[in-house]
């Protein structure tokens, strides 16, 4: 798992994500929308806005760009009917990948979806095939910078009640329990620690290793599938190496 959220984190500091800034609040309203018609507008009583409202200002989503998403959710303001869903399927080598969606067009979106597989050599899967391999957990990826004791803080996030934690030059990964990311991250930020990001992430219970030609392969479908605008996110079962990473990057 940690090889696909490291890919996140690389992402995130490619050009390339200032040119799909806009879509990514597209997506990320969508979540707002989706949350405050399931739970309510109010942030106190609504965890999984609360995530969502999160997620909006770590990515510098405006204000004013958050509150109109509250408030179509809310029905104060028009807005679209949405649909939460995932999709299940195999890529290349027999990666396992689930599909977050978000869409306002089943039909349309699971066609998209399934053109992509096809076309990297995957395919879609049946419900059930392929999520029984996953565990819902909590990620906060914390950037590595001077002076960052990676062992202190590793011991913090576990004293606060985290399950996991894997670091490297780079990056430090703190898994959770989904109803203890929130606390930890708090605890995190009230100790001065700078939380790049958290998020509810799907975990797979044993990785997959394969060829670097092959997982080049994976790392490029995972990449057009989010690409799509109703795709939220891509888990898959892939350990993908540094080397395979910085490859793909360049």
């Amino acid at each position: 798992m940690s090889g696909h959220s490291k890919w996140a984190n690389i992402k995130n500091q490619k050009g390339a994500a200032d040119a799909r800034r806009g879509q990514l609040f597209t997506k990320i309203s969508r979540e707002i929308i989706l949350a405050v018609r399931e739970h309510g507008s109010d942030p106190a009583g609504n965890p999984r806005l609360r995530l969502c409202i999160q997620k909006a200002r770590d990515s510098n989503m405006p204000t004013e760009n958050i509150e109109r998403a509250i408030k179509r959710g809310a029905g104060t303001l028009e807005g679209m009917t949405i649909d939460e869903f995932v999709l299940e399927g195999y890529g290349p080598g027999g990666a396992a990948l689930l599909v977050d969606v978000l869409s306002d067009n089943r039909n349309r979106t699971i066609q998209e979806v399934r053109s992509v597989f096809t076309r990297a050599g995957g395919s879609l899967g049946e419900v059930g095939s392929v999520n029984w391999q996953f565990e819902q957990k909590g990620i906060i990826s914390i950037e590595v910078v001077e002076g960052m004791n990676a062992d202190d803080i590793s011991l913090m996030a576990i004293d606060a009640g985290a399950e996991d934690v894997e670091a490297d030059a780079d990056y430090i990964e703190i898994y959770t329990s989904m109803e203890d990311m929130e606390n930890i991250r708090k605890a995190l930020e009230d100790n001065d620690v700078p939380v790049k990001s958290a998020e509810l992430a799907k975990v797979a219970n044993n990785m997959l290793e394969l060829d670097e030609a092959t997982s080049l392969s994976v790392l490029k479908l995972i990449d057009r599938l989010e690409n799509l605008d109703d795709v939220r996110s891509v888990w898959s079962n892939v350990e993908f190496t540094d080397e395979v990473m910085e490859k793909y990057e360049g």
